[in-house]
């Protein structure tokens, strides 16, 4: 879990940018290295919420929230992907055909070679939690419209 978060968090730095993290939470470019650092040294050190949160709202996606909630199982929204719910099941039923071409596409451009590389296998989560909230979203929809 340890090592989860600190990915998550050096994900979020690298996506805002050292410098513009460095003056977002007013930290060092040094104490930021450290809070995602695999070094046994700082295994205990992790960025604080005020933190998270300043560069969050500057990054194109919440990757420490986002890692949190997984480790809770948790799904989120964010952004447009929460606005754009007022989509009819058939929308939802288009978005997931799509979605799932799209993992498949990525699946078989990962077997070329035989193996699926880490980056590959990145690429193959990120779709596969793609389909999954569109998957999310049509079973809120249809227990709506159920009135389950």
């Amino acid at each position: 879990m340890r090592s989860y978060l600190k990915k998550h968090t050096e994900a979020l730095v690298k996506d805002v940018g050292i410098e513009p993290a460095a003056e977002l939470t007013g930290r060092s470019k040094a104490t930021l290295g450290r809070y995602y650092s695999s070094d046994p040294e700082h295994a205990g050190r992790f960025m604080p919420v005020d933190a998270v949160a300043a560069l969050e709202a500057a990054a194109s996606y919440p990757h420490v929230t986002s890692a949190l909630a997984e480790l809770q199982a948790i799904t989120l929204e964010h952004g447009e992907a929460r606005r754009a719910n007022a989509g009819t099941i058939n929308a939802n039923v288009a978005l997931l055909s799509q979605r799932f071409a799209v993992l498949m596409a990525e699946y078989h451009l990962s077997l070329d070679d035989g193996t699926i590389s880490i980056n590959e296998a990145k690429r193959l989560l990120k779709e596969t939690l793609e389909l999954q909230k569109v998957l999310v979203e049509m079973k809120l929809r249809l227990e709506h419209e159920s009135g389950a």
